[in-house]
């Protein structure tokens, strides 16, 4: 019985974190400016909190300033997207996070389409996903991001590969399945209403876990010698593959944690830095 390799995501971030650290460096140096990520978190999920302030910590690590916007809970819609707007209108904030889910009854897309598209860093927009779809320039939404950064780091080769993409949120999904189209795979698009998906997974040679339900991929369920990228994360540190089944059947495996989030977190800044050399004038 053959054990998958751990794809590091950890290792790879570090890797990732120094570049933004050197080009953050020389912005500064270049221009007095340091490039600046704006976080904002509508009321106090625990969960949410915990994430923002591992970003903003990571953005101050590499030279970045954060500048957190905390807004209560019963924040409306209106409310939210004029803080939004005046972010993108700040030409001090060069990147905007707006930590989701946000709660209810706030409209999510509304609170997407404030932010400017030069500040998506996320890449949580309309504009910016029509963008990726097309293959165009854009901020690639972080986690799609991440993975194809992994996939490439691993040596995947992706022309022609057939891959199961499980979950279709505009922010992981479906940017995920553009991302490996625009690479050349084959790419099957699954989700909750999908029929026979242990048999649709069967057929992959890379599989992106990506649905939100613990443990849900199961090993028996892969191909001998498939990669698989976990993108869940659920309560006590558990991805959407069970690892423990799939890691005896894959050839590639990412770990949770230590697979896909950090390389999530790497990605934003990347964006960030790269927002920054744009709006000041220094991208090539």
């Amino acid at each position: 019985m053959s054990i998958a390799k751990l794809m590091d995501g950890r290792a790879l971030s570090r890797q990732v974190l120094e570049t933004v650290a050197a080009r953050v460096r020389r912005v500064r140096e270049a221009t007095g400016v340091v490039p600046t990520l704006a976080t904002v978190l509508v009321g106090q999920d625990p969960a949410s909190a915990t994430y923002v302030r591992m970003k903003r910590r990571r953005s101050e690590d590499v030279g970045m300033q954060s500048v957190a916007v905390e807004l209560p809970l019963g924040t409306d819609t209106g409310q939210l997207t004029r803080e939004v707007q005046r972010l993108s209108a700040d030409v001090d904030v060069h990147g905007i996070l707006l930590q989701h889910p946000v709660p209810a009854p706030i409209d999510r897309r509304a609170a997407f389409e404030a932010i400017a598209l030069s500040k998506d860093v996320d890449g949580v927009t309309a504009a910016t996903l029509g963008r990726v779809i097309l293959g165009l320039p854009s901020f690639t939404p972080c986690t799609p991001a991440g993975i194809m950064h992994l996939l490439r780091e691993y040596g995947v080769p992706l022309d022609g590969l057939h891959a199961i993409v499980i979950g279709r949120s505009p922010i992981l999904g479906r940017p995920m399945a553009s991302l490996l189209i625009n690479a050349h795979a084959t790419v099957t698009l699954c989700h909750s209403r999908t029929r026979n998906l242990p048999e649709l997974v069967r057929q992959a040679d890379l599989v992106i876990a990506a649905c939100g339900q613990p443990r849900y991929v199961r090993g028996e369920w892969l191909r001998d010698g498939a990669v698989v990228v976990d993108a869940g994360y659920n309560e006590g540190n558990i991805g959407d593959v069970d690892f423990e089944s799939a890691v005896t059947r894959a050839s590639l495996i990412t770990p949770v944690p230590g697979g896909v989030g950090p390389m999530t977190i790497a990605m934003l800044l990347m964006n960030t830095v790269t927002a920054a050399e744009q709006q000041l004038g220094l991208a090539s």
